[in-house]
């Protein structure tokens, strides 16, 4: 890869708020889905994204695929501001692979022209040269002609999703957005998707934004990790530095937090205080749950310090003179 090329996916301080109620009693509630995240990925690249539901992964990918625009900040796709493309041409470089195949596929479509449909809209080569590639993607998907004439109600779990691999591979494009593509399988075919799309990325020189809860999943797919929380990224670093040695107080819960069949081992204390759906409060996001919170958490958001690469967004890992003026902060404020 040539170092001055332009990152292929490139996020500055892009956040995402929705308004909620104000009609008759209801109060009207600002949700701040995303909130000043940065974060750039390189051709080549897995990145993994993870964090508990509500977090702000697949608004994040909503907003990278075109479909929901962000209330702040600017996306760039290969060096291009996202809102200057057209749609379809940002079709041909950018594709999903959603979580549920069952709902992903048209079920009153054959298997074909399910496939052959972004080629005649993009209108690519002749018919002859689309039927051939219909063909040749969904044998690269693990699938053969024989699947052609079928409709989604006559396939497994599995092969469906292989179909719909197919379908966004169909166009060749350069970055693939994967929303959870296997939480809807059964674990035996998990694991045969999962290598289908290593193999694919190795074969076609894909890039993957890879969305998951399973951080099992996550650490065999990725190259790098963004941990998000509450709609911001609290650490983020190559994937094996990450799951070896975790720093953010919530990344480590998520890391110890897998169930394993060891008797007695339990599950890591955390503060059970809910979330907050709103997410204005001043201070951590993670101060209400957090086992290391100390006096600045509560009042002085942190921000993110980077060390040979390793992000972490947490007022344990600022430098003492970040964090003396951070405990002046507060006890400034509390003396007004």
């Amino acid at each position: 890869m040539n170092s001055q090329e332009p990152p292929l996916l490139e996020l500055r301080d892009v956040e995402c708020t929705f308004q909620l109620g104000g009609q008759f009693s209801r109060r009207k509630r600002t949700i701040h889905a995303v909130r000043g995240v940065n974060l750039t990925v390189r051709r080549g690249e897995v990145l993994g994204l993870v964090g508990e539901s509500g977090s702000g992964k697949s608004t994040l990918a909503r907003i990278v695929l075109g479909l929901q625009p962000p209330t702040k900040g600017e996306v760039y796709v290969a060096g291009r501001r996202l809102d200057g493309f057209a749609p379809r041409e940002l079709a041909r470089i950018v594709q999903p692979i959603f979580q549920d195949p069952y709902s992903s596929l048209n079920p009153k479509w054959r298997v074909r022209d399910i496939l052959a449909l972004p080629l005649n809209l993009h209108k690519v080569g002749a018919r002859s040269e689309r039927e051939g590639r219909v063909e040749e993607t969904l044998r690269r998907c693990g699938l053969d002609s024989q699947f052609l004439n079928a409709f989604p109600a006559q396939l497994s779990g599995g092969q469906r999703q292989r179909v719909a691999i197919a379908r966004a591979l169909i166009l060749n494009p350069d970055l693939v957005i994967c929303d959870e593509p296997t939480s809807a399988l059964d674990v035996s075919v998990q694991a045969q998707i999962l290598n289908l799309l290593h193999e694919l990325r190795e074969t076609m020189g894909l890039t993957f934004v890879f969305i998951s809860h399973n951080l099992a999943v996550v650490d065999h797919m990725s190259t790098r990790v963004c941990v998000m929380y509450l709609g911001k990224l609290v650490e983020q670093a190559e994937a094996a530095t990450i799951f070896a040695k975790p720093k953010h107080p919530y990344t480590s819960i998520l890391m110890n937090s897998v169930l394993t069949p060891e008797p007695g081992l339990g599950l890591p204390a955390v503060n059970t205080v809910a979330q907050q759906s709103d997410n204005s409060a001043a201070g951590c996001s993670f101060y209400p749950r957090c086992p290391q919170r100390f006096e600045p958490c509560a009042t002085v958001e942190p921000r993110t310090s980077f060390d040979r690469g390793h992000g972490v967004d947490c007022h344990l890992y600022r430098s003492s003179t970040d964090r003396g003026a951070a405990v002046r902060q507060v006890t400034s404020s509390a003396s007004r």
